[in-house]
């Protein structure tokens, strides 16, 4: 299989290696989604304001256009949809969300930080001034102000992207998942989770949801959080909100 370089400029002169780290970041991203694809992952793509990259996200995945890939899910959240409740209804633990947004695009940001919470990998395709550090699992940014160019690059970032996961398809090695061999992992552990409220009773009891499932916490230790409130989990119970201070 030929890949395309990162730093092969396009037509118009801009190039993808101006953004410091995007080769990097789109090979672990590539790997992730690799990953979640062999474990029997569904992708979904969202573009609120462009959903023409949207669908051509998803048709990328679906319909290869090299003989021996294999076609993989894509599917496209709809223009006009409440993102975050249609992300919500439809995604499961170990699928993944791609967006090609701006940072400056809300319900997209609200989409992403959910990702633990919802157990999905997150890729968030922009440019421009960037979003915060933790925004998604994986950013992959452009330093460019002009819409028109990053637009044509968007194009060929998510081409790239399909192509590698392919890549990553042909080393089947490296599509075991990470393991940990220590016997007690912080990480591994329940340290801290992030969970979604999805319910809460009179007596702080909540119903939440967590990337293993819904399950039933207490809410005690923290002001009385609402539906859809996001909330760091530890030992059966909620011992901070992430809302304060949005």
């Amino acid at each position: 299989m030929t890949v395309l370089r990162p730093d092969a400029a396009p037509a118009g002169g801009a190039d993808l290696g101006a953004s410091a780290g995007l080769c990097d970041d789109l090979a672990r991203a590539s790997l992730a989604l690799a990953r979640r694809f062999a474990a029997g992952g569904t992708l979904w793509c969202v573009s609120p304001s462009s959903t023409f990259h949207a669908h051509h996200v998803a048709v990328e995945f679906v319909h290869p256009v090299i003989m021996g890939t294999r076609a993989l899910p894509a599917v496209v959240v709809p223009a006009g949809a409440d993102l975050v409740a249609s992300l919500r209804a439809t995604v499961r633990p170990g699928d993944m969300v791609v967006a090609v947004a701006g940072a400056a695009e809300a319900e997209v940001a609200e989409a992403m930080r959910r990702g633990p919470a919802w157990g999905t990998e997150t890729v968030w395709i922009g440019a421009g001034p960037r979003p915060a550090d933790g925004a998604a699992d994986h950013v992959l940014w452009l330093d460019l102000d002009d819409p028109l160019v990053a637009s044509e690059l968007f194009v060929r970032i998510y081409h790239l992207l399909w192509e590698l996961t392919h890549v990553c398809f042909e080393h089947t090695g490296l599509l075991r998942p990470d393991t940990c061999e220590e016997e007690v992992c912080i990480t591994c552990s329940d340290e801290g989770r992030t969970a979604e409220v999805v319910s809460v009773d009179d007596l702080g009891e909540a119903l939440v949801r967590t990337a293993e499932g819904r399950e039933h916490i207490d809410t005690t230790l923290i002001d009385p959080p609402r539906p859809g409130d996001l909330v760091l989990v530890h030992a059966g119970s909620a011992i901070a909100s992430l809302e304060e201070g949005r």
